[in-house]
């Protein structure tokens, strides 16, 4: 569409005022009447624009504490009149509108400060979307803007051969994008402050683009990562990434693991990820002697894996790091001198997150043909469990230690999941098979000599005596697992047999 078809008046009324004067010039220049509501206005007549407000239009001031300002026939007969809609427009006197510019209170910006609800209600804006709305509808005639990162295009667009029709149309889409994805996210932090069920009766998930990698999990497939606004704490969606190559789609499953593992021990603590799964961890009194400790546990599988740490790392970690290939390191923080170390490798991606302390673990969407499946994080832990002593005999303070630890580890690798652990450190894993015995195997493999002295940590109940007598031989001391199979008595047997001590949690900890 030409320009000298389109009406040269735009309609402005912008929360965020990110480029606007620089747009309203540059349509100014190009022979464009300027509306705005009040607040757009007063910053465009600082800078000596010329602005008609929009109750000179509608014949109302704004009112109700600035509810009320655009809602009105004459502001929405000039969007959404089409070109057989002329007469009618002009026999009520109704202004045509070629552009209307319109971004919406920050709701965004308040939740995450936890603004409290009647301050939140206020950050609803109403005429914006509607507005947006109405301009995307009629984008044949209209171009509508939400994003300043588009003003100086449109405004070069407009002052040429105007706007073509995809362009016109790439506008609307975003802008109906914009809005869904802002009433997307007052649905949901209304019903967290309502007290809501967290599983609603109907599911709207809004998210802002992050990254495009190269490709998703295969060079066949197309990706990209959005991060949810809402999350003000840590995560990949507000980590900062300070080196490296571009993140890929699999180095995001995986960073994502390993900083749930990290994050989920208040002492010092390594994770080292490889395909989704730990192949170790380890805490310890210091983050260094974690690291090393982690990767101990499988040093062959840990080569290109990617480490999740639970402090700042320092220069003694970083060198640990650098000595053998890995992808990615995802941390609160980095020290000036640990940068230094890691920068001799500038394709290894380092991402900060802040500190941890108030991490939880996300919500859990997927896709299955026809639909989604959407469940809560798994945020239970052994102090939620109902811990029962199935083996007459008791687990020493050691065997105690260690069993809590693997049952924190446990629950954030792939079903059926057995890991083997000795004090504060994984020895071996076993991860991702059908048979429970499987796992059990793999995990004494790749423990080794380590296996004997450890002790074992199940993410679901057994259900044979198998996995028990294979453990005991290989000299696993003491085992936890959920218990509930029709072959406890069975199982438990076994453990007293071989002098194995047995905890029962009654929670299980699949991941598939």
């Amino acid at each position: 569409m030409s320009s000298d078809k389109t009406p040269r008046r735009a309609l402005l009324s912008v929360s965020d005022k990110t480029g606007l004067v620089e747009f309203a010039t540059a349509l100014a220049e190009a022979g464009w009447e300027l509306v705005a509501s009040d607040g757009t206005a007063a910053a465009l007549r600082d800078d000596g624009l010329t602005v008609t407000p929009v109750s000179e239009i509608t014949g109302f001031p704004e009112m109700m504490g600035s509810r009320v300002k655009t809602l009105h026939p004459r502001i929405f007969g000039g969007i959404l009149a089409r070109p057989e809609d002329a007469a009618e427009a002009a026999e009520h006197d109704m202004p045509l509108f070629g552009v209307v510019a319109v971004n919406l209170y920050p709701f965004a910006a308040a939740a995450r400060r936890d603004a409290t609800l009647p301050e939140l209600v206020e950050q609803i804006d109403i005429g914006g979307p509607s507005l947006i709305r109405a301009a995307a509808k009629n984008h044949a005639r209209v171009a509508v803007l939400v994003d300043p990162a588009d003003y100086e295009r449109v405004a070069n667009a407009l002052a040429g051969g105007g706007l073509p029709e995809a362009e016109r149309q790439s506008l609307a889409l975003r802008a109906f994008r914009h809005t869904a994805a802002y009433d997307a996210l007052i649905q949901r932090t209304l019903a967290e402050r309502f007290g809501e069920a967290a599983l609603p009766e109907s599911l709207h998930v809004a998210g802002e683009l992050a990254l495009r990698p190269r490709y998703g999990e295969n060079p066949h497939q197309q990706a990209a990562f959005y991060a949810d606004p809402l999350v003000a704490g840590p995560g990949l969606g507000s980590a900062e990434q300070l080196q490296g190559k571009e993140l890929s789609y699999n180095n995001l499953l995986d960073l994502d693991a390993a900083l749930a593992i990290a994050a989920s021990f208040p002492e010092p603590a390594a994770a080292v990820v490889k395909h989704g799964n730990p192949c170790g961890a380890a805490t310890a009194d210091a983050l260094a002697a974690a690291y090393e400790a982690a990767l101990a546990g499988d040093p062959v599988s840990a080569f290109g894996g990617v480490i999740g740490l639970n402090r700042e790392v320092d220069a003694e970690t970083a060198a640990a790091i650098a000595g053998a290939f890995k992808e990615c390191v995802i941390a609160p923080a980095f020290s000036a001198a640990a940068r230094d170390v890691l920068g001799a490798k500038p394709n290894l991606r380092l991402l900060a997150t802040g500190a941890l302390d108030n991490y939880c673990p996300a919500a859990q969407l997927r896709s299955v043909a026809g639909g989604w499946l959407l469940q809560e994080g798994d945020t239970k832990t052994l102090d939620d469990a109902d811990i029962k002593v199935a083996s007459d005999r008791e687990p020493t303070e050691a065997e105690w230690e260690a069993l809590r630890f693997g049952w924190r580890v446990v629950k954030y690798v792939r079903s059926n999941a057995i890991v083997l652990v000795h004090g504060s450190r994984t020895t071996g894993i076993g991860a991702g098979q059908m048979s429970r015995v499987d796992s059990v195997r793999l995990a004494i493999d790749k423990a080794g000599d380590a296996a004997r002295g450890s002790v074992m940590a199940s993410d679901a109940f057994f259900p044979f005596r198998d996995g028990i007598d294979l453990a005991a031989a290989a000299g696993v001391t003491a085992i936890i697992q959920p218990g509930g199979s029709i072959r406890d008595d069975e199982v438990i047997a076994a453990a007293n047999e071989q002098g194995v001590a047995l905890v029962l949690t009654g929670m299980r900890h699949f991941r598939h």
